[in-house]
């Protein structure tokens, strides 16, 4: 499984692209927005056309940096991918354009297949486009045959809202178990968005899908809020993990990993440390 840093700060993708585990960067307009202002504050120039620069210079040419649109009507969403994917992508050759896989909002305006055309067509350019904002299997399925590189279920979202829907109290940062949870004082009744159980048993779905099919469509797990959602994610299949950096941080660590450095370095020779800090002019 493929590791992407979901972030927009320059200095964080910078440290975790030095760890050699980093294969590309998932990030969004307010957080870049977000991250220019903060540089502005601090006195420095810089300008959002720079900093995107900057950030896709950092992951490097092989590493995919999604970058996504505004526009909610398929023309728009084409015009302005293909607006983003020429100005950036001769950086560094990493350019993924992020469309949404519908721009109907919440009050039911817009048009329910505008932005699956806009898909259509940058694949036709051959734009790369990663699919968001993705909270079904058939979502993933539309955008996948429309010829997205990518689609990006929201697995942490799902969860906040299956929890809302049943006026469960939570902090994002809470487990939410992969098989779900059962309605308060209803053992027997699992709660789900949909059908869908959780944010690890949609992106389960979705990779069962597209094995079935053969579809040639990577799945990045999104909206991701805890260690175990990173393993979990892996065990069912997604070909990639989009991890916020303090997430990606607390994944390297564990009390019993920090309990054995303790050991180690208390078992240690002052004989044994001489040699290993011996400068021999033998070793090169």
């Amino acid at each position: 499984m493929k590791l992407f840093l979901d972030s927009a700060s320059l200095s964080e993708i910078k440290e975790a692209v030095s760890w050699g585990i980093i294969d590309g960067i998932t990030t969004n307009p307010s957080l870049i927005k977000k991250a220019v202002d903060e540089i502005q504050d601090e006195g420095a120039d810089s300008d959002i056309e720079s900093y995107i620069k900057k950030i896709l210079a950092t992951a490097g040419r092989m590493n995919p940096v999604s970058l996504e649109v505004a526009g909610l009507t398929a023309e728009e969403m084409f015009t302005q991918g293909m607006r983003l994917y020429d100005l950036f992508d001769q950086v560094a050759g990493n350019v993924v354009i992020k469309i949404p896989v519908s721009s109907v909002n919440s009050r039911g305006e817009g048009e329910p297949f505008d932005a699956i055309r806009a898909i259509k067509h940058l694949s036709e350019e051959r734009v790369p486009v990663n699919a968001t904002l993705i909270f079904t299997p058939e979502q993933a399925l539309l955008a996948a045959k429309a010829g997205a590189e990518y689609v990006s279920p929201f697995a942490g979202r799902i969860d906040d809202r299956i929890r809302k829907e049943a006026g469960i109290s939570f902090d994002k940062n809470d487990y939410f178990p992969a098989h779900g949870i059962m309605a308060p004082g209803k053992p027997d009744t699992p709660l789900h968005d949909h059908q869908i159980y959780s944010g690890v048993d949609l992106v389960s779905r979705i990779a069962m899908i597209f094995q079935e099919y053969e579809m040639e469509c990577e799945i990045i797990a999104a909206s991701i809020r805890n260690p175990e959602q990173v393993r979990e994610m892996a065990e069912v299949g997604a070909h990639i993990t989009t991890i916020p950096f303090k997430v990606l941080r607390q994944v390297v660590a564990h009390p019993g990993t920090a309990d054995g450095i303790d050991a180690f370095t208390a078992d240690l020779v002052d004989d044994y440390t001489a040699i290993l800090n011996t400068e021999d002019d033998s070793v090169e």
